[in-house]
């Protein structure tokens, strides 16, 4: 059945006055327009130019995200009183949107050991816990992880300061996210992020989206894509659940559009859930078949596609339309799209990355693309939409178990100290060496980390094995409690529109923003990421052979930033020139390759993922009202969901299960069960269901890409099981 409502228009106005008068209209304003990098999706907006403006300077650039983020961070602070009323017990049953509802964090806080309240403490005694617990633990027992929300100074700073200390335990959001778009386009061209710049959307003629959803998660994107459809392109929407949004969209700032809506989808091919692999793959033997791929410039620029050719012509129609839930027709029609383009780009998110073959899933869109010389020219690439607004900066700052040589060596010069060899844990490891008592200590920069896993009752108690665990947040999320250790400590921290000294930030299109900070928004004792971590190193580690208190400068941060990551130097005078930049070797304009000496890409065998069987593939979905793990509405206007425990269904398995909408079920997965689930009919590939995350999280065994350590979210085994009345 039709449920929700197209994207944006009216609605989304009306929410845009509804969180001004929260916030105060002028306060918000102010807030909107600083010159301050959006907090929200890595699509980019704000900095040196003005809030609300693109990287091309357009404006007005907002969304609901935004301003979601910036009204959230508005918040007054919570009072000690809050800790004295409620205890742990009382803490563990918050929904994530009670914990960001509470308010802004604005002192230390401490749980102890057997205790059952959390308690205020000085700044100074917190810092003693932190240093004293370092001390004392062996450096291959402590943790390091990052979300994406801190700035790349913090993020560097952070990681350097762990390969000093003797870990590689540094790890970052992006494993439960991107990691399987990185590691797939280092193998296939050589550079991990996007290969485009923003202009190029404005060039391409087609755009293949798949496993996205941006009218939800990043719908600035949705204006491009409208263009791009009233300039006669076309966009290719490939996802398992129907969105509205994405078949029409009302972009606010366009009147036309506003009233009558913008239409997005040329085409929308509902693949099975992990199905994407077989649709490319039976796109590129259709291409292959009708002589339709581009073999000049293969010759030229491409290596190992003669085998991959011979490899793809092996599958059998019939295993592919299997596979990919599409029946061949649908299949070559979207290979005559990519045909007929002049230039196309394809686009992606955690719909692909998400699954025990994640990477392949990747390989097979990078082959696709290089097969039909849809790469290294302007309008045309690969583009992985990324979330948090500076993930790929984090991981552009070495955040990450292991360190390139070159980078390796450019940290020792600089503290004149041997860095460890041996690879740490990814983000999974890691809590899997908690749960085995091998992880002594734990420092969390932003983010959910308890949340963001597979398996959240194994996460909770792998996590309360650890002795020490520290973090540094805005606000209370659920993971502060379920993932809290045998001694927790909460931290206050500045949002990066807070903080005294500007910082950076990276967007997903490589480029590089100043952030200039700004004024705190409640009074507290409240501290910048990088003060306290400098703070911390000159605690734990000796002034000799080099002098940490150098670093609270954020300036000879980004000397340092300058020296070490490859292509970066233009980040050393940003601070003074407030010249934003590209970062350098990342857009792909021309066929060069960075991957080997021919300067040649690679094009990767691709096997057909598995049939699927008796079970139902679970989809785990991020709300409207949601960014990543933090939800700001409890309902889920654009789907028409009134809440968030219930199960999207098709019309065909209820039907073949006699279920009703709106009937009462309970869903088995492989880590757990939930009762009680409320079933919703719509639009969505027969054999798959849809819940959000991370409330489903308790169903989903970590089952792990091999190559990326990405958790297969979007397509793991349930059962329907006990349906009530």
């Amino acid at each position: 059945m039709s449920r929700g409502r197209y994207g944006g228009g009216f609605p989304a106005i009306a929410y845009t006055f509804k969180k001004a008068m929260e916030a105060g209209p002028l306060r918000l304003w102010r807030k909107m327009r600083s010159k301050n990098a959006c907090k929200t999706c890595a699509l980019g907006m704000g900095g040196q130019l003005g809030g609300m403006v693109n990287e091309r300077g357009h404006f007005p650039e907002v969304c609901k995200k935004s301003l979601q983020a910036q009204v959230a961070d508005m918040q007054g602070a919570i009072q000690p009183e809050f800790f004295e009323r409620n205890s742990l017990s009382d803490l563990l049953k918050l929904t994530p949107k009670q914990a960001e509802d509470a308010g802004r964090l604005s002192f230390p806080l401490i749980l102890e050991e057997g205790e059952s309240h959390f308690k205020p403490l000085s700044w100074e005694a917190a810092m003693n816990i932190m240093a004293e617990s370092l001390k004392k633990a062996d450096p291959q027992s402590v943790g390091f992880y990052s979300s994406g929300r801190s700035s790349n100074e913090a993020a560097f700073l952070l990681s350097a300061f762990a390969r000093v200390y003797g870990s590689n335990n540094v790890m970052n959001c992006s494993y439960y996210c991107h990691q399987a778009s990185g590691v797939a386009l280092k193998m296939s061209i050589g550079s991990g992020t996007a290969t485009i710049e923003l202009d190029d959307l404005k060039l391409c003629d087609l755009l293949v989206l798949a496993g996205a959803n941006p009218a939800s998660n990043h719908p600035r994107l949705m204006t491009l894509l409208a263009e791009l459809r009233e300039r006669g392109g076309h966009v290719i929407v490939i996802n398992p659940l129907f969105e509205k949004g994405l078949e029409k969209f009302h972009v606010p700032s366009r009147p036309m559009s506003l009233l009558f809506g913008s239409e997005i989808a040329s085409e929308y091919l509902q693949v099975k859930a992990g199905g994407d692999a077989a649709l490319f793959i039976g796109a590129l033997k259709s291409l292959i078949e009708n002589k339709l791929v581009k073999l000049d410039f293969l010759d030229r620029h491409v290596n190992g596609y003669k085998e991959l050719f011979e490899d793809c012509q092996s599958f059998s129609w019939q295993d592919i339309e299997e596979r990919s839930g599409l029946r061949k027709v649908e299949i070559e029609n979207f290979a005559n799209y990519i045909a007929a383009s002049k230039a196309c780009i394809f686009a992606w998110a955690m719909g692909l990355t998400h699954h025990k073959w994640g990477v392949d899933n990747i390989l097979a869109l990078s082959n696709l693309a290089l097969a039909t010389g849809n790469v290294g020219k302007p309008g045309a690439g690969l583009l992985p939409i990324r979330g948090h607004s500076n993930v790929q900066g984090i991981g552009s700052m070495g955040f990450s178990p292991s360190l390139a040589e070159g980078l390796k060596s450019a940290l020792e010069a600089i503290y004149k100290k041997d860095l460890p060899v041996d690879g740490g844990y990814d983000t999974h490891a890691l809590i899997s060496a908690a749960e085995q008592g091998k992880i002594d200590c734990l420092f969390v920069l932003g983010g959910n980390l308890w949340g963001s896993n597979p398996d959240s009752d194994w996460a909770g108690r792998a996590m309360q094995k650890i002795p020490d665990t520290f973090y540094l947040s805005t606000k209370l999320n659920p993971g502060h409690f379920h993932g809290r250790a045998q001694r927790t400590l909460i931290l206050p921290v500045l949002a990066r529109d807070e903080e005294k000294q500007a910082s950076t930030q990276e967007s997903m299109f490589n480029f590089v923003r100043l952030s200039d900070g700004g004024e705190e928004n409640i009074k507290g004792q409240l501290r910048a990421e990088a003060e306290i971590i400098v703070d911390l190193a000159e605690r734990v580690l000796s002034k000799e052979p080099f002098d940490w208190s150098s670093l609270r400068d954020y300036e000879q941060i980004r000397k340092q930033i300058a020296r070490v990551i490859p292509g970066w130097q233009e980040i050393e005078n940003i601070g003074k020139s407030a010249k934003e930049f590209t970062i350098a070797g990342r857009v792909f304009h021309k066929p060069e390759f960075p991957l080997s000496a021919d300067g040649k890409a690679q094009m990767h065998r691709v096997s057909l993922p598995p049939k699927q069987g008796d079970e139902f593939r679970l989809i785990t979905l991020r709300s409207e009202g949601q960014f990543n793990s933090v939800v700001y509405e409890e309902h889920d206007l654009y789907r028409g969901v009134p809440h968030r425990y219930c199960v999207l269904i098709s019309q065909e398995d209820a039907s073949r299960l006699d279920l009703k909408d709106g009937q009462k079920i309970s869903l088995r997965g492989e880590a757990g069960r939930l009762e009680n689930l409320e079933l919703f009919v719509t639009r969505i590939k027969s054999g798959s269901l849809a819940m959000y995350y991370p409330e489903a999280n308790v169903l989903i065994k970590g089952h792990l890409d091999e190559r990326s350590k990405t958790p297969a979210f979007k397509s793991a085994a349930v059962w329907i099981e006990s349906p009530g009345s």
